[in-house]
């Protein structure tokens, strides 16, 4: 096992890791950039070092600092979270060069199924069913042929990359020109990468995330599935598990599938098959997420199982000490993510509190939210015996929880968990645009 370990991130994500190698006993780094010199991640931390300037690209973005970092320190392994440099099959390739162990997949795999048109085709070889798309397209009037014909409304999609970055939705070919080279700038600011390709867009469709696990033995496993599907701006605003949409039968469908994708590319450490879902219980493979997800906490709140531990602990070449038929589901769990409207300073923070309310975060009274990062100021997440009883329990926590001094969207997240189609279980990726918020 790993005696020390480097967080190449910053905020909750980077507490969430430090936490779970304080419980295994081993040592942390953290790196910030100058704009965190006082946060939280920093001192909670054993040692921390500074990287660069508060822009990603100077700091949290730069591989050869957080490298050196490493090495100066004597951390033995990198675990990089989520975000910046999570899914970089560079800085996977640099962690192995100097003999840093990589706490995730290999960046032949990170690679792999980073080339989401690749996936697919992999994925449509192995007999798992994929949305209907084309290759990799040259033009805007080859995007107009082929949508033709798949059939209007179709999906602009990115090669690389994720976060919703390089996505257009095309309701009919006058849109298609200006949406084709939006879609491709886009991309191509985000990831270096302006490919894109075409998808029929499945409406109405639910978006379902499978959890696995797969140690270096080839055993994977699966943690049941999320139901992702209120988004905002093709960003996750609340996450549940278990799906109301979800039965026996189609879980038990949707895990095959899922083991069989990851095996199929020889995935090992933790992962997550993204599917689509129509309303007539047919879902298909959209892509792989290659690192930890924001959402892993309520697979943990079901399951028992920390996904965090057990990404070290495959990283380190410790098997899984458990199968499929030792996963159980207990309960329901729910996610609503809060995230900043504007920058701010903290005057004032209450967490709510309560048997299994959490509240990951890196806010504390008085942090100065900075602008260079992402908007999620925290994660809400509670669990219960049952939906409605976990239902009753989020909305209580959203009415305690008070973060003044930074715009947020608690209110928001409080008219979603109160609105009818989201009690009642039956809603899809179209909910936020048919509030007329999307």
């Amino acid at each position: 096992m790993f005696s020390k370990i480097l967080i190449a991130n910053r905020g909750e994500v980077a507490i969430r890791i430090i936490r779970a190698c304080k419980e295994m006993g081993i040592s942390t780094v953290a790196v910030y950039s100058t704009a965190d010199k006082e946060a939280l991640h920093v001192a909670l931390a054993d040692q921390s070092v500074c990287i660069g300037e508060p822009a990603p690209a100077d700091s949290y973005l730069n591989a050869e600092r957080i490298i050196s970092a490493a090495l100066i320190t004597g951390a033995q392994a990198i675990h990089p979270g989520y975000g910046f440099l999570s899914e970089s099959p560079r800085f996977a390739e640099l962690c192995r060069k100097n003999n840093i162990d990589f706490i995730g997949p290999s960046p032949e795999v990170i690679s792999l199924m980073g080339d989401k048109d690749r996936a697919r085709q992999i994925m449509k070889e192995a007999g798992i069913p994929v949305i209907p798309g084309t290759d990799i397209l040259k033009s805007a009037e080859e995007a107009k042929k082929a949508a033709a014909e798949l059939g209007y409304p179709v999906l602009i999609k990115a090669r690389s990359g994720g976060g919703g970055k390089g996505i257009r939705i095309v309701s009919g070919p006058e849109e298609m020109e200006n949406a084709f080279h939006t879609a491709a700038a886009e991309a191509l600011a985000a990831f270096g990468d302006g490919a894109v390709y075409l998808e029929k867009q499945i409406k109405p469709a639910k978006h379902i995330e499978v959890q696995i696990l797969a140690d270096e033995t080839g055993n994977t496993v699966c943690l049941a599935e999320r139901e992702c599907s209120i988004q905002k701006g093709n960003q996750k605003l609340v996450e549940e598990s278990p799906s109301p949409a979800v039965d026996d039968r189609l879980r038990d469908r949707m895990t095959r599938a899922a083991v069989k994708a990851a095996k199929t590319v020889g995935y090992c450490n933790a992962g997550t098959i993204e599917f689509l879902l129509d309303k007539d219980n047919n879902f298909y493979f959209m892509e792989m997420n290659v690192r930890l997800q924001v959402e892993h906490g309520v697979t943990e709140q079901i399951t028992g199982i920390d996904i965090v531990k057990w990404q070290i602990r495959i990283a380190a070449g410790v098997p899984l000490s458990f199968t499929q038929k030792d996963v159980t589901i207990a309960g329901s769990s729910i996610e609503c993510r809060i995230n900043a409207a504007a920058v701010g300073k903290v005057s004032f923070l209450h967490v709510p509190g309560g048997p299994r309310v959490r509240f990951d975060s890196a806010l504390w009274t008085g942090y100065q939210v900075p602008p260079y990062y992402d908007s999620l100021l925290g994660k809400l997440i509670v669990h219960a015996s049952s939906r409605e009883e976990a239902i009753r329990k989020m909305h209580a926590a959203l009415c305690e929880l008070v973060i003044d001094g930074v715009p947020n969207n608690i209110d928001e997240q409080l008219s979603i968990v109160s609105d009818r189609r989201f009690l009642s279980g039956d809603y899809n990726t179209d909910f936020m645009k048919e509030r007329g918020d999307s």
